[in-house]
């Protein structure tokens, strides 16, 4: 900021020597003043024509030709003339050259006093603290999203009303998994900012991440909001479509994912909509299918990660999601494999996810549901998997979800999964 305050200073040098230079210009603008005044000849020009006038009425006075009262009236005309021509000729004394030198000073204060006055009133000063603050973090060999987010929070207590600092604080709680955090400080940006679309949208998206992907009231409340102001929000739209592949709603997550990828300019993340609407039309096609193969026995599984495991596994760790016989005597009956960033998810399992036409699900009347998280990716079960079952689920044509929630950690090979 030292630096900041010496450049206005430099700056403010030229407009102080703009204000000097009338006045040190004053000297010979006065003599040039005081020699035109003293070569002016406009007043005995004026006498001389005056007096040859009032000659040639008293000649014509003394031959007769006009008399003493046509003398006195033309007379008075002439001296009311010459009158109103030297009026406009009086000037009154010129000052002296330094008279207003007191007034410089006074004007270089004034000027120099509103410049920083304004500038701390509406410039940039504090935008400048938070990025040589950034700066200076980003550049410390120790520095780290910690050091960060510590530096811009005592920052905060300097700056409440800064919205660039707000919008720098809310991503690094957002990424490092402080949700409320993250929400306080959307919301402080929010008030500051206004109810603007892509803000909202953002804060619908955290809430609805925090609430294990819920659509809540308040997340709700926050979609109609925005989708009323502006119905092509790409972080909206993106969120929705996110909510139906959930649900199974596979058209109408397609649907949400390409008017998205329309509206977003970070390529990163068109992509990544891509790959999810080729997901979604993968799972399309395989219900399709299913519908296709009526009366076809099967087994429909929805599948979701306990809360507490949230933070445990990456989204692309794989989920296996696999029927087994009561008995355990076979190879397994049918398998399908998904990613922890698809979770929640309803799948069906059939004869068509079998891994040998030997053992199919078709054959039994009951099936063990058996689901596993595996961050290797790993067909074997690995100390550190997770792994949610279901024991004793009747296969049929038609029913209704069995859930499926993967809540133990597998501890070693032998035992499969504990508490």
């Amino acid at each position: 900021m030292t630096l900041l305050w010496l450049a206005l200073a430099v700056l403010l040098l030229p407009a102080l020597w703009l204000l000097a230079l009338p006045l040190r210009r004053a000297s010979a603008l006065a003599r040039a003043q005081r020699g035109h005044e003293e070569a002016d000849r406009s007043v005995d020009q004026n006498l001389a024509i005056y007096r040859r006038r009032l000659a040639s009425l008293e000649a014509a006075r003394a031959r007769g030709e006009i008399g003493e009262a046509r003398f006195d009236e033309d007379r008075l005309e002439l001296e009311r003339s010459l009158l109103e021509d030297t009026e406009t000729l009086a000037r009154r004394p010129l000052k002296a050259a330094g008279a207003g030198r007191l007034m410089l000073p006074v004007s270089m204060v004034a000027v120099a006093v509103a410049a920083f006055v304004w500038y701390d009133q509406r410039g940039a000063s504090d935008d400048l603290a938070l990025y040589a603050l950034q700066q200076e973090v980003r550049q410390d060999p120790q520095g780290s999203p910690a050091m960060m987010i510590a530096r811009l929070e005592d920052e905060a207590v300097r700056q409440p009303d800064n919205p660039n600092l707000w919008a720098s604080l809310f991503p690094l709680y957002r990424d490092h998994g402080q949700a409320a955090e993250a929400i306080a400080a959307l919301e402080r940006l929010i008030a500051l900012e206004g109810r603007e679309p892509a803000l909202l949208a953002q804060l619908a998206q955290i809430q609805f991440f925090a609430a294990n992907r819920t659509l809540t009231g308040e997340v709700q409340a926050l979609v109609d909001e925005t989708l009323d102001k502006d119905p092509r929000e790409p972080t909206m739209l993106g969120m929705l479509g996110i909510e139906a592949f959930d649900h199974g709603r596979y058209e109408a997550a397609i649907d949400y994912w390409r008017r998205a990828v329309a509206g977003f300019d970070s390529a990163t993340a068109a992509e990544s909509l891509r790959q999810g609407i080729a997901v979604a039309q993968a799972r399309l096609g395989r219900e399709v299918e299913h519908q296709q193969a009526s009366g076809e026995p099967g087994i429909s599984v929805r599948v979701r990660l306990d809360a507490r495991f949230a933070e445990r596994v990456g989204r692309e760790a794989s989920v296996f999601v696999v029927a087994r016989d009561i008995d355990g005597e076979r190879p397994p009956l049918a398998i399908v494999r998904a990613t922890v960033g698809e979770l929640p998810l309803t799948v069906r399992l059939d004869d068509g996810d079998a891994m040998s036409p030997m053992a199919t699900l078709s054959q039994v009347e009951e099936a063990r549901l058996v689901v596993r998280v595996s961050p290797s990716g790993q067909a074997e079960p690995q100390p550190g998997d997770l792994v949610g079952e279901h024991a004793a689920v009747p296969v049929a044509a038609e029913g209704e979800p069995v859930e499926v929630i993967i809540d133990r950690v597998v501890e070693s090979r032998r035992s499969e999964a504990v508490d």
